[in-house]
C-alpha cells in the first residue's frame, strides 16, 4: 500500500453492535452453528466514470438476486488465484475491460458469517483507481448501471452493503478497512476489525 511522505499509519479498531439480542461483545460470545456451513472467498470490484459515478449490477441470478451491488465473483480456489488477479478477471469477463494489476487498490476485507443462514463469505474489495469507459451494458448476469452515490440509498441493496459495507467504502476510500458481519442471529452485528486512518498522527 502507497505510504505517501513516509507517514505511519495506526490501525485502529472499532466495534458495533446492531440491535444486540443481549450485552458484551458479540465476538465473545457467538454461539456454534449448529450445521458446518460452506466458507466462499469472493471479490467484490468498485469502477467510476469521469462523472465519479459508480459501477452496480442490478442482478438476475442468486446471490443477491434482483438487488443492486457492485460488480465481482468468487476465486478460482481449485488453481489458487490470488483476490487481486480474480478482481482482474472478474472486470474483464463482466465489463470487458483489461485493467493492469497497478490499477487495482484493495480498500477493504470483508468477512461474513452465515449471510442468508447458509454461506460464509470472505470478500476482498478492490476499487479502479482511474475512470472507465463501458462498451456493454447487458450480460448474462444482470444490467450494468452507473450510479451517483447519492442514489445508492434509494436502490434495493443487500442489509450488509446499506448498513455496513457502503457506509465503510466511503469513509476509508483510497485507504483500507476489514470488517466482520455476524448474520446468524436474529439481528445483524458487526466490528470494524482494522482500519488505516490517514489523518492520524503516529
Amino acid at each position: 500500500m502507497n505510504n505517501p511522505g513516509g507517514q505511519r499509519f495506526p490501525l485502529l479498531t472499532h466495534l458495533h453492535i446492531h440491535q444486540p439480542r443481549s450485552p458484551g461483545l458479540f465476538f465473545s460470545m457467538m454461539a456454534p452453528m449448529s450445521d458446518e456451513l460452506p466458507y466462499k472467498i469472493a471479490v467484490l470490484c468498485y469502477l467510476f466514470d469521469d462523472q465519479g459515478r459508480v459501477l452496480l449490477l442490478h442482478r438476475c441470478k442468486p446471490p443477491n438476486q434482483d438487488l443492486y451491488s457492485p460488480i465481482g465473483g468468487k476465486l478460482e480456489q481449485a488453481i489458487g488465484e490470488s483476490p487481486t488477479v480474480c478482481a482482474q478477471r472478474e472486470i474483464m469477463e463482466e465489463t470487458q475491460l483489461r485493467v493492469e494489476i497497478e490499477d487495482l487498490h484493495l480498500t477493504g476485507i470483508v468477512s461474513e458469517r452465515a449471510f442468508g443462514g447458509d454461506t460464509h463469505w470472505l470478500m476482498f474489495l478492490y476499487e479502479v483507481t482511474r475512470p472507465v469507459e463501458l462498451g456493454r451494458m447487458v450480460f448474462d448476469e444482470g444490467v450494468l448501471e452507473w450510479h451517483e452515490r447519492s442514489n445508492i440509498d434509494n436502490l434495493d441493496i443487500p442489509q450488509t452493503d446499506r448498513e455496513v459495507i457502503w457506509p465503510l467504502f466511503w469513509r476509508h476510500r483510497g485507504r483500507f478497512f476489514a470488517v466482520h458481519i455476524d448474520c446468524s442471529g436474529d439481528q445483524m452485528q458487526w466490528r470494524l476489525e482494522q482500519a488505516v486512518d490517514f489523518t492520524k498522527s503516529p
